[in-house]
Formats: structure tokens, C-alpha cells, sequence
């Protein structure tokens, strides 16, 4: 059997933020932009070949509007069904993100004060609910939605059988993308450190490549050394009290 094709969707810039178009038997979309994207999303799709209505699946990784935003112009423009975490069905309800967001650093708290990033997105229901390991064989697609909690209590990955991590905001490019293949947190994150024990927990699975919500692909063994140091600065950061967190289950 073919590999599964992983086909960047760059949303904002080249790639500030990405959804992702994964080509197996059938074309799954994992993540679904800004809200008003969705026309330009579909458009992409289609650009290489592939006739949007044709897709099997839109896998939301997490209730962030720069990763939810469309979904429900997808779902409308596509008739694809939607899969979201359970976790993270207020903020797909509400089309909005659970606030306040918690800054991992300089980049997030500059962020924090765009009004832009507090507009809501269209509302919608998870028509598929994510609420563990979920095979997507029955979509056409060699690959397994994984939960991965922490950047949001709903986040999770789609790894496929060849051994791509598709990765939402697990981690990122330094600086929204502007420095690429450098690890580094993306600008908020409700609990960094069960985000980390996700992240560690996906690399201990031996991935090939992870495609990530912000920037290029990034090397595992880069992902891996940077995470033993994001580790010990953020256990030193708890220790010391100034580690904040919105608790995710």
C-alpha cells in the first residue's frame, strides 16, 4: 500500500499557520484555518487535484479559531463530517477558545493583546467524538487520531502508519514559524506541562517527521533534545511558583 501523502495547506503567510491535506485512499483534512479561510482552504484542496467534496474527514486537533475556524464552512462547502475531541467541545459550540489564553512567552503575550485573536468562529458539532485512539481506516486513511492533552484539555495528533505526526500546536516553530525547524512552543499553551508528557509520549512512538500548526516540519531528534530542556526550565519554573496553568483532564 502507498505511503500517505502529507500536503501542507498554508492558511496564514507561508507558514504562520497551516492545516494539513493527508491523501490516502481517501483525502482527510487535519485542521481548518482562521474563520473566513474555509473558500481559500477548499480552493487549495483543489488545487492539487483533489475534488473537496470528496473528502472523507475534517479532524479538528484542538479549540483554538486559528485551527477551528472554518470547520463549519468546510463542513458546509464539503459535506465532510467533523471529529473534535470532547474535551474541547465548548469552545466548538461556542466558537470560542477558553479564555483567558496563557502565554508561553514573548510572542503569546504580544499576541493576547490582538483583538482579532477574541473574535468568535461559526459554531459547530463534532458530527465523529474523539474520546481516546481512533482508527481511521473506515475514512480511508492509514492513520490514528491520538490524544494528545495539554496545549488544550481536547488537543490531539493524527499519526499516521508510516510514522507522520500530524501535530496541532503540540509544538511549534520558533516564533509563529519566522525561524524554521527550531522547536519551541507555540504562544499559549492551558498546561505546559501535560503538554510536554504528550509531546514526549508521541516521540516515544518513534515518528518520522512532525508536521505542526506553526511552521515547517520539524526533526524528531531536534524535537526530542529541545524537549529534555523545555523539561527541566519548566520544572524549574513550578518549583518556583510562576509556572501558570488552566488544569486539563
Amino acid at each position: 500500500m502507498s505511503r500517505t501523502k502529507i500536503i501542507p495547506i498554508p492558511v496564514l503567510g507561508k507558514h504562520a499557520v497551516n492545516a494539513y491535506l493527508l491523501l490516502g485512499r481517501r483525502p482527510v483534512l487535519v485542521d481548518a484555518g482562521t474563520p473566513g479561510s474555509g473558500r481559500m482552504i477548499r480552493d487549495r484542496i483543489a488545487g492539487h487535484g483533489i475534488d473537496p467534496r470528496d473528502l472523507a474527514l475534517i479532524v479538528i486537533t484542538h479549540g483554538h479559531i486559528d485551527h477551528f475556524g472554518s470547520a463549519a464552512e468546510l463542513h458546509h462547502l464539503t459535506g465532510a463530517p467533523i471529529a473534535g475531541h470532547v474535551a474541547d467541545l465548548e469552545p466548538f459550540r461556542t466558537g470560542r477558545a477558553r479564555m483567558p489564553h496563557l502565554p508561553t512567552g514573548p510572542m503569546g503575550r504580544l499576541m493576547n493583546r490582538n483583538c482579532k485573536l477574541h473574535l468568535p468562529a461559526d459554531p459547530f458539532e463534532p458530527g465523529i467524538l474523539v474520546n481516546g485512539e481512533t482508527d481511521l481506516a473506515d475514512f480511508g486513511l492509514r492513520a490514528r487520531i491520538m490524544p494528545t492533552p495539554g496545549h488544550t484539555a481536547g488537543s490531539v495528533s493524527v499519526l499516521t502508519d508510516d510514522g507522520d505526526l500530524v501535530a496541532g500546536d503540540l509544538v511549534a516553530n520558533s516564533f509563529m514559524g519566522l525561524i524554521p525547524g527550531k522547536p519551541a512552543n507555540p504562544p499559549f499553551h492551558d498546561d505546559p506541562l501535560h503538554n510536554l508528557v504528550s509531546l514526549r509520549a508521541m516521540l516515544a512512538l518513534n515518528p518520522t517527521k512532525l508536521h505542526v500548526g506553526h511552521g515547517t516540519p520539524l526533526d524528531p531528534q531536534r524535537v526530542h533534545r529541545w524537549a529534555e530542556r523545555e523539561q527541566r526550565r519548566l520544572a524549574a519554573r513550578a518549583n518556583r511558583g510562576r509556572l501558570r496553568t488552566r488544569t486539563t483532564t
